[in-house]
């Protein structure tokens, strides 16, 4: 028991990292907009670049942990990705999108090992039936992440200086060289800090070993990846769902410093601070959630939350503004139990199929490479009514909620 609690504190950590590295993407679009000189559209590609490893890396992964183990796949994440967050310090001197976009990739593909590994871990390392609170629990350590990043990192990052070449001022020290120089550079401390965490946990992986669970058998061969997983309903819909949520969540996620300095007209130093209020509201919702979820079905929590979203969604579109960004906060809330949930009911029964669930419910991440830009062009073609865009997140909170609400039928499917 106490080595479970002992690898169920390690695997927290990996949340908690994670959550740092994909919550720096919409400073990161914000920051990128001034010293690559992009437009919304051309900077949501961000997000492109880090997600997309997401879908391609993931069944990969399952057939290495498969060939090996849970723990050697979480030590090798946390290294490639302290090596993408290293790379910054060279790119600061090329200064290419291209170049970042690239590093972008590094980094997630580090971090779809973590996630491929320590989701289905967690579920494992218990009581099949409290697996869901309990992924919501590890969940939160990911929402503090994400807090952290949102309130503190970003500030680190966004000076509160938008100027162009033309209203640059002419006393700046190198003139507009400078200012991109400086700007340039901000960037790199928060993923130097994100690279040596990444390597001490690497290390703290390699000296403490992890208890085997039920699916790391010795026996080696079987499938590596097992594709007939998902002729089980609840894992096809639940990979459909979880197209769906991540991509309706990196859509608000990314774009929420954008439209608080693009479209509300607020300063950066306000923005930030609204954005750690945003990703506390998360975190927040993840601690709430899983005391709830102790008395209340999983399912119904699901379909509620997710209606939840659907209505504030409507709230953002008809506004906009002040009165939108604090619909965006109450989102934020509620949006927080959806990914995990969805993520542990999928899983639920598959037995030595696990890894290959996992692998294609995180493959499902790669609707943040899609969605977001599509909200992002609707917002940039159609400035003087932007929220219309939000009705991209509308529809993906709606397939949510018909997931949790359809779940039990589709679980009795399978038997």
């Amino acid at each position: 028991m106490k080595k479970n609690q002992l690898a169920l504190g390690l695997i927290f950590c990996l949340f908690f990292l994670w959550a740092i590295s994909s919550n720096l993407l919409p400073t990161m679009i914000r920051q990128l907009m001034k010293t690559c000189e992009l437009n919304t559209f051309e900077a949501s590609f961000t997000e492109s670049a880090y997600w997309l490893a997401y879908f391609i890396c993931p069944i990969p992964i399952a057939m290495f942990m498969r060939r090996f183990s849970y723990r050697v796949g979480i030590v090798t994440g946390l290294l490639i990705a302290a090596c993408g967050g290293l790379l910054f310090f060279p790119a600061a001197q090329v200064k290419s999108y291209g170049v970042y976009l690239c590093i972008f990739f590094v980094i997630a593909t580090g971090m779809c090992f973590l996630e491929t590994a320590a989701n289905p871990y967690v579920t494992v390392l218990g009581d099949a039936e409290t697996a869901p609170r309990r992924l919501n629990l590890a969940q939160s350590f990911n929402g503090l992440g994400a807090f952290i990043s949102a309130m503190f990192l970003s500030k680190l990052v966004l000076s509160g200086n938008d100027f162009t070449r033309e209203t640059i001022p002419a006393d700046y020290p190198g003139g507009w060289e400078g200012f991109i120089q400086t700007e340039t550079d901000a960037m790199k401390l928060p993923y130097l800090i994100l690279a040596l965490v990444l390597i001490a946990v690497a290390v703290m992986l390699i000296v403490v070993k992890l208890p085997k669970v039920g699916d790391e058998s010795t026996d080696k061969k079987g499938k590596l990846i097992d594709f007939s997983t998902l002729k089980k309903p609840h894992l096809r819909w639940g990979v459909i769902a979880q197209f769906f949520y991540n991509g309706g969540q990196t859509a608000i996620n990314s774009l929420f410093l954008v439209y608080c300095c693009t479209y509300a007209g607020i300063d950066e130093d306000t923005a930030t601070t609204f954005f750690g209020l945003y990703m506390l509201a998360f975190l927040l919702g993840r601690w709430v959630g899983t005391l709830i979820m102790a008395k209340i079905e999983p399912t119904k929590m699901l379909t509620f939350y997710a209606l939840a979203n659907v209505v504030l969604c409507v709230v953002i579109m008809s506004f906009g503004g002040y009165v939108g960004l604090y619909a965006m906060l109450a989102v934020s809330f509620f949006m927080s139990i959806i990914y995990p949930t969805q993520f542990s009911l999928a899983l639920h029964g598959l037995g030595e199929q696990t890894k290959s669930g996992s692998a294609f419910l995180v493959m499902a991440i790669v609707g943040n490479a899609c969605v977001p830009q599509f909200t992002a062009y609707i917002m940039h073609q159609n400035e003087t009514f932007y929220q219309v865009a939000y009705i991209v997140p509308l529809v993906c909170f709606a397939v949510c909620a018909f997931y949790g609400y359809k779940y039990k039928s589709l679980l009795k499917v399978n038997k």
